[in-house]
């Protein structure tokens, strides 16, 4: 599947890389004021790219974070809750479809998502507090979220 010009683009005037996850991110803001007592920064923000020949693969992280869409294709988020629950937040503009520009992802929550059509890009940015720190970073194997969650298989499948 080709890569749209526009998300090429944004590649390239944002300068994104590969993130392990999947996608293309650029760390855009990481605040020079740390939690006090702690090596973690306040706050850290990233732009971040999808497009139909990549999704983000389920992780988790231990803080929150806040998804901002920018423009494309709208964008579907996973979220798999620590009670098992699988919830799906549709990030995007039109809201006469019921997506929504912003959605916040509880620390601990593991979580992906994909194109809703699995065609074109979406470009967001992702706020997180306190401040992302791979250290922190989980990425999940189908195999380990199957024993966990086998009444998500599908989606497990779709992202990982």
């Amino acid at each position: 599947m080709e890569i749209p010009q526009r998300a090429k683009d944004l590649i390239e005037a944002f300068n994104l890389k590969s993130h392990p996850e999947g996608g293309y991110y650029a760390e855009t803001y990481r605040s020079s004021e740390s939690i006090p007592g702690k090596d973690r920064q306040l706050l850290t923000s990233i732009y971040f790219l999808i497009t139909g020949n990549s999704v983000s693969r389920f992780h988790r992280i231990q803080s929150d974070e806040c998804w901002y869409f920018h423009e494309g294709s709208p964008l579907l988020v996973h979220s798999i809750l620590e009670n098992g629950e699988h919830q799906i937040t549709e990030l995007g503009l039109d809201l006469t479809q019921n997506e929504v520009p912003f959605h916040v992802v509880p620390a601990r929550t593991i979580f992906g998502s994909h194109l809703k059509n699995d065609t074109g890009y979406a470009f967001v940015s992702c706020a997180v507090a306190p401040g992302f720190d791979f250290a922190d970073f989980e990425l999940f194997t189908a195999q380990e979220l199957a024993g966990l969650y086998p009444e998500h298989q599908s989606i497990i499948d779709k992202l990982t």
